[in-house]
Formats: C-alpha cells, structure tokens, sequence
C-alpha cells in the first residue's frame, strides 16, 4: 500500500476526514486532450498492456484534476483474455467478442490457471504507487462475476441480456461455474493489483441492475459475496458499484464491501438509509451535470454533500464515468468545489 492513511482511506473505513475525498470513474479518458493524444499513437488495449503508459495517462489525470485518489488504466474486460476468450474493440460498438460463452462445454473450456499473465496491470500500479508514494493513494480494480459474464455471454454490450438470462434461468449450475471461474481468475488479479500498491481495490458490477432484487439473491450474490470476501483477505477496502441497482443495494451490502457505490437515480441519503447507515458510500452525481453550466453543477454537487451531511463515509464521486466531450474545465472545478465546500462544512460539524 502507498497511502493508506489517505483521507480516502479512511473515508472508506467511515473514519473522520477534514474533507470529504473525490475523485472520479473514468477521470482518465476520451474528454482528455492528454489522453486523447497518448491514444493517436497506441489502442487502448496497447496502454493497457505498457505498464509505463498505463502508469502515464494515470499520472496525468490525477495530477491534472487534483483529486484525492487515482485509479489505475485499465479495462475491465483483460482477464477475458487470460481466460481463453479474445475481444476486440470495434470503433463505435465498443468490444466484441467474437465467440461468445453459450453452453457447458464453452463454460468448461475457459481456463483459469493465467491470472498471472495479467501482470502487467500490477506493474503498472506499482509504477503509480511509487511516483505517488504517500501522497495520493492508488485504486485497482477487476469486474464483477455478473458483469464480466454477461459480456462473456452475450459477446459485448446488451440492452436485454436474453443470452445471460436464458443461461442462468435455464441452467444455473452451469452460469454459477462461469461465475466461480471468474472469481478465481479477478481475485488473483485484483490482489496482484494490491500487493504492488494499490490502497482500495473497486468491484464494477456495471450491468447488475438488469437483475430483480430476487434473481441477484439467488443467482449473483453468492459469487459476488465469495470474490469480496478473497479481496478482504488483501487487508483493504473494497467498493461495489452497480449501476441502477436503487432497488439491490442492501443486498449488495451483503457481500461485506467496505464501501457501496451509488449511481445518480437514488437520493444519497435515501442510499446511505438502505444500507442501514452503516459503512462508507460513494457517489453520485449524474455525469451529464458537467455539461451543464457551472452554476447548475454547483447547485446539484452542494445537494449531494448536503445530503452526506458531513457524516463519516462519503466518498464523492459521479454516478458513473465521465462522459466523453465533456469539458475538462467542470471536472477540475467540480473536484475543487467538493474540497473546499466539505473542508469548511466539516470544519462547521467539528465545533457543533
């Protein structure tokens, strides 16, 4: 670990702050004109793979931005890889995967003694570790079983995930052993991630929210439950983060995360009192608000710190990623507006 008496990291275990910490998913991407130049002369899956690139666009938005964490590049999809099913990235359609998991015998195939193959992602957090050293501390990160799956499934994107539905209500022994093989697979990869630095590793369950609060018990929570608890053994914590997934969110306290991700649809407050006020959240403003005028995106960042109320816990940070096109200039006033609206609301709560 490089920092781990952060102000983020101790936000994550809900211990006090004197502000509340930001930062930002995806705050290295498309919207910047740094990023944008590294990506004239490499894919994205050749900065993920050069662990002194991946390193290089971490770096830059971090500094640039002046957040208080970094996250390392990275893509979610890599362990595909590793696993014996190649993707690519088709320009407009994200990624394809060109033979998709579709039967026991696919789902049998998948290999998970390669997790070490993905090195190149601990290395390149072990380069931001040390560039940091304790004054930023750095966040890993793997997919969530069901996420990954899906994409595994349904060969990319998806609107209805019929394919991932009709596999796991059709044979749910068969989607429980692609989940475990993930598990295994992410969970080496994401403790690789910390044993070369990282401070807290997020979980992405970015699809998550096409589940009924009763398929998500039965079908997805265990897994998910059985990868935060590997990560725990790490000694740091860990952030879930689904999207649309208001109505799933005391259930996905149950895996044991130290921290639950909220996107813009629910109330933060209203969150937070899901989980029983226990633990720490992060989140969540609406990522389109930083095309707004800046008036517009202080009003809404105000209400969303209003809404934590200076509590232990709160980490900010947007309700996905940054979108591209969106203006560089908003994002570094709006991780700037959080630092000094929070320093002086928690100087306020102190001497209450």
């Amino acid at each position: 670990m490089s920092a781990p008496e952060s102000r983020f990291v101790r936000a994550c275990k809900a211990l006090p702050v004197d502000r509340t910490p930001v930062w930002f998913m995806r705050q290295a991407g498309r919207y910047m004109p740094e990023y944008r130049a590294v990506r004239k002369k490499n894919s994205l899956i050749e900065i993920c793979k050069d662990p002194q690139l991946a390193a290089e666009v971490t770096i830059t938005a971090a500094e640039i931005l002046n957040v208080d964490a970094a996250i390392i590049f990275a893509d979610l999809l890599l362990p595909l890889e590793v696993m014996g099913l190649p993707f690519r990235f088709s320009a407009g359609e994200g990624p394809v995967i060109e033979t998709p998991i579709r039967t026991a015998a696919d789902v049998a195939r998948l290999r998970i003694d390669s997790a070490a193959d993905l090195g190149y992602v601990a290395e390149a957090v072990g380069v931001v570790a040390r560039h940091f050293g304790s004054k930023l501390p750095v966040i890993g990160f793997c997919g969530a079983p069901f996420t990954l799956a899906s994409y595994m499934i349904e060969g990319g994107g998806s609107r209805h995930y019929i394919h991932t539905k009709k596999l796991m209500y059709s044979q749910p022994e068969v989607f429980d052993e692609l989940l475990g093989k993930l598990v295994s697979v992410t969970a080496h990869y994401a403790a690789e991630q910390v044993r070369a630095g990282a401070d807290v590793i997020q979980v992405f369950d970015s699809w998550v929210g096409c589940l009924s609060p009763h398929d998500y018990r039965r079908h997805v929570l265990p897994r998910t439950t059985e990868l935060v608890q590997k990560l725990k053994t790490t000694r740091v914590p860990v952030i879930y983060f689904g999207t649309d997934s208001a109505t799933l969110l005391s259930t996905m306290k149950e895996t044991g995360a130290d921290v639950i991700g909220l996107d813009w649809r629910i109330p933060l407050d209203e969150g937070w009192a899901q989980l029983g006020g226990r633990g720490a959240i992060q989140g969540n403003l609406d990522p389109v608000l930083l095309f707004s005028g800046w008036a517009q995106i202080e009003s809404r960042a105000r209400e969303v710190l209003d809404r934590a109320a200076g509590r232990p816990g709160h980490i900010f940070n947007l309700g996905h990623g940054i979108l591209p096109e969106t203006p560089v200039q908003n994002v570094k006033d709006l991780a700037a507006f959080v630092q000094q609206y929070s320093a002086t609301t928690s100087a306020v709560s102190a001497n209450e």
